[in-house]
């Protein structure tokens, strides 16, 4: 029942995503198994931090990433500051919990000539399912969406004559993204290939299967992959390197780091900031052909 309240509590009073909240949930279905095949008839509200660090120490033996486990901690960390809140437990036995170490990794993005490559000449747009793969890919990088963001946008959602459409972020945050040509073009193509498949409940979201429901987050990760797989080299190619393209390319033309904030929906810079390695990479490109000192 604690985990109960618990979702119920990131839900209607932190405002937290389904997504988010679905996360969370399972972060702590994993550790309750864990304890269940550890210590029979000990509940959640009952452990120690010593099996807490055995937990630990049983995901690195599987392999798990020191950003994962810190991340499954996380929900744990939430999950027992809500019970201490609410008087179901003295003391929180994370308290003294420091984070494992996480290796800073550079994530490289997309070139403008991969871009280029996949969006002006991979897809050929002759059907329903070409037209909304070209649209997901031209939204992610002429936008920097998130995922979980693109699969919620909604009909309602787009305004055509004033070029910009909502997004619903992370905590219910809405913003408002603009519309370029290139995605305006993408969209009208798109919905003239969506109004003649069947229609399903669905019907309301923007992006659909073919079978008129609404598309999932596998789906998006396999279209990303499948275009940019052949037109790039990069181990990873993935629905957030597109967003982290978007912002990279967008710094190295001179965009406002604030600007660029506000289109990603951070809530502070220093999110923001991991994205400019690759800006800063460019700078000095210009420094040393233009500074009279490196000629």
């Amino acid at each position: 029942m604690s985990v109960k309240a618990f979702t119920d509590y990131l839900l209607l009073e932190k405002n937290y995503s389904v997504h988010t909240v679905n996360a969370y949930q399972r972060d702590l279905e994993t550790f309750s198994l864990f304890v269940n095949e550890n210590h029979d008839y000990l509940s959640l509200e009952q452990v120690n931090y010593s099996l807490i660090r055995q937990w630990i120490v049983a995901l690195v033996d599987e392999g798990i990433t020191n950003r994962t486990i810190n991340r499954k901690i996380s929900s744990l960390n939430s999950y027992y500051k809500f019970l201490q809140k609410s008087g179901q437990i003295e003391n929180n036995p994370l308290r003294k919990h420091k984070a494992l170490k996480i290796g800073k990794k550079v994530q490289l993005p997309f070139s403008k000539d991969e871009l280029n490559t996949v969006l002006e000449y991979a897809i050929v747009v002759n059907d329903f399912e070409s037209a909304r793969n070209k649209l997901i890919i031209e939204l992610f990088y002429t936008t920097g969406i998130r995922r979980i963001e693109l699969i919620n946008i909604k009909l309602s959602d787009l305004d055509l004559k004033n070029k910009q459409f909502k997004v619903l972020g992370k905590r219910n945050k809405e913003r408002y993204l603009p519309i370029i040509d290139s995605l305006s073009s993408a969209i009208n193509e798109y919905l003239k290939y969506r109004s003649e498949i069947n229609l399903t409940k669905d019907n309301k979201y923007l992006f659909l299967t073919k079978k008129g429901l609404k598309i999932y987050e596998m789906l998006v990760y396999r279209v990303i992959n499948k275009y940019f797989s052949k037109a790039s080299s990069k181990a990873k190619c993935s629905p957030h390197v597109l967003r982290h393209s978007f912002a990279t390319h967008l710094l190295n033309e001179g965009a406002d780091l604030n600007a660029v904030k506000e289109l990603l929906g951070h809530t502070s810079l220093a999110a923001t900031q991991i994205y400019t390695h690759n800006s800063i990479a460019e700078l000095k490109k210009v420094h040393a052909k233009a500074h009279p000192r490196n000629r």
